[in-house]
């Protein structure tokens, strides 16, 4: 059957492994860079450092272990094999809810919040709270087949993923997103009302509003210059992986070095992690993340999404209520008055004190309570 839902594990080799530690082995170091800080980018004894870990004490098949704790499945959706996450409350009238992940990120974002969010009960929430919970690989992500066609961008996932609920019986769901998930929940938003009731983002993509250009508050003030640091400092990457994804893919998917420095880059210039990544996770969840991307060599393939998608972000307004959550560390912020200027009437809002672009993984607790209280008054869908 075309539309089977197939078990799925991860089950790296030990060949794969070991080709890992012989690549570290071997790895062709550039000079150091001349500058005591990041602002050259990620400074050469940070990556040794990681890098040595990697090869001599990240045990995988510890994480690997860990990772295989939730039920995970295939299924095939117009010819592409989507890997997902899938875990049913134990509470009988819970809600469905699909997470999506963006770059660097992956389903390992969501480790520490699948518990809390499927049996609320078992870590201080009621029975109400209960969520089913779906966290499906992006196409070229992850376990998920890689594209081999253009037209792979983020309305497409969309569909995809109202599909992918659907073929899991579930005929209304809620959705929630950050960073390119933010923009695939935001199209089912737009797309799929008829399953669809309501959407959650912590990255959502507002336009400025104009007419507020003349008297800006400081939090928008905060956010136009975020958004100037962005497009001056911090989008070199955006820029080759949406002209030139294949281009970039040889070096990352043949250098674990060059992987891991590409991503680890980006989760310290866009956690709150006052300067270090693992101020806030530990070099084992940070390498747990590198390694959905180095053991299935997703570089370019994840990087295609930026070719199909980054500069046409869907821009109409949902047509079901919209919730937002914004961390201060997010690369892009709105205020309220632009987002329900662009979204109409908010079911959610709030504005974070702590916490960054990887608000699951960075603030399980918050994450949690943000999604919970965003969906509360859709006990019914």
């Amino acid at each position: 059957m075309t539309d089977a839902i197939r078990p799925f594990r991860i089950e790296i080799s030990d060949a794969a492994l070991e080709d890992l530690r012989r690549r570290l082995a071997a790895t062709r170091w550039p000079d150091p860079e001349p500058v005591d800080d990041w602002s050259q980018g990620i400074p050469l004894a940070y990556v040794q450092e990681v890098c040595a870990y990697w090869a001599e004490k990240y045990d995988w098949r510890a994480r690997e272990a860990a990772l295989n704790q939730h039920p995970q499945f295939v299924t095939t959706i117009d010819g592409l094999d989507i890997h997902f996450v899938h875990v049913r409350s134990p509470h009988e009238d819970a809600r469905p809810l699909v997470l999506s992940h963006g770059w660097p990120g992956s389903i390992v974002e969501f480790q520490k919040v699948i518990g809390p969010l499927t049996d609320p009960t078992a870590h201080g929430g009621n029975a109400e709270d209960a969520f089913h919970v779906v966290c499906p690989s992006l196409p070229g992500y992850g376990f998920s087949g890689k594209p081999t066609q253009p037209g792979w961008g983020v309305q497409k996932i969309a569909d995809t993923w109202s599909t992918l609920m659907q073929r899991l019986g579930y005929a209304r769901y809620l959705a929630q997103g950050g960073d390119w998930g933010a923009m695939v929940t935001t199209c089912i938003g737009i797309q799929d009302p008829e399953h669809c009731a309501a959407i959650h983002l912590n990255m959502p993509i507002v336009p400025p509003d104009p007419a507020t250009m003349g008297e800006l508050t400081e939090a928008e003030k905060s956010a136009l210059a975020g958004m100037q640091h962005y497009t001056d400092k911090d989008s070199g990457y955006s820029k080759e992986q949406s002209t030139r994804p294949q281009t970039v893919g040889y070096g990352l998917v043949d250098s674990p070095s060059g992987q891991a420095a590409w991503i680890l880059e980006k989760f310290w210039s866009w956690m709150d992690c006052d300067g270090h990544p693992e101020n806030v996770l530990t070099r084992d969840e940070l390498l747990d993340n590198v390694m959905l991307y180095w053991l299935p060599a997703t570089a370019a393939s994840s990087a295609r999404l930026y070719w199909e998608s980054f500069n046409t972000p869907p821009m109409d307004t949902p047509k079901v209520p919209v919730g937002c959550s914004i961390f201060p560390k997010e690369i892009f912020r709105s205020s309220k008055r632009w987002a329900e200027k662009h979204f109409g009437s908010l079911l959610h809002w709030n504005e974070l004190t702590r916490g960054g672009h990887f608000a699951a993984f960075e603030q399980p607790e918050t994450f949690v309570k943000e999604v919970r209280t965003c969906f509360g008054s859709l006990r019914s869908l």
